[in-house]
């Protein structure tokens, strides 16, 4: 079942207010109605796993360390 609402938060500082809007309204402009500010409500965006695995850390370097004096 899709998600019926996207809660996004108002980025105003002085009203930092959570919205509840319909999944509709993605990729849209709303304005807050407690501040009137104009919010963009961000596309969904898919979540994607990493298909190749992480490099291995690389070996430490062998070799004779400097003496201190």
């Amino acid at each position: 079942m899709p998600d019926a609402h996207v809660r996004i938060m108002c980025p105003s500082l002085l009203c930092r207010k959570v919205l509840s809007v319909p999944a509709s309204a993605r990729g849209k402009t709303v304005r807050c109605k407690a501040c009137s500010t104009v919010i963009r409500i961000p596309e969904k965006q898919a979540v994607v796993a990493p298909s190749v695995p992480p490099p291995e850390p690389a070996p430490a370097a062998k070799g004779k360390t400097p003496k201190a004096a």
